[in-house]
């Protein structure tokens, strides 16, 4: 793994994602299993997570607000 100097990045995505080209592969398969892997690793979800900074009291503030929206969801569904 290379380290570069990206703080707590590194702490939750450890590992590159790469596919390599089996034989007999066609070009869009082996993007769909790259895609795939992307996904699976959470890669992407991590990048738009850290895009911006969030300062703690937000944080908590839309944890609230998620939780608020869960128990409303399950008063309307054991209704």
């Amino acid at each position: 793994m290379v380290n570069y100097n990206f703080g707590s990045y590194w702490k939750e995505v450890s590992e590159l994602t790469a596919v390599v080209l089996r034989s007999n592969e066609s070009q869009d398969m082996l993007l769909k299993r790259f895609r795939k892997k992307v996904i699976k690793s959470g890669i992407l979800s991590t990048v738009r997570r850290k895009r911006w900074f969030i300062s703690k009291s937000e944080l908590r503030r839309m944890e609230k607000k998620k939780a608020i929206r869960r128990f409303k969801r399950r008063l309307r569904e054991a209704e």
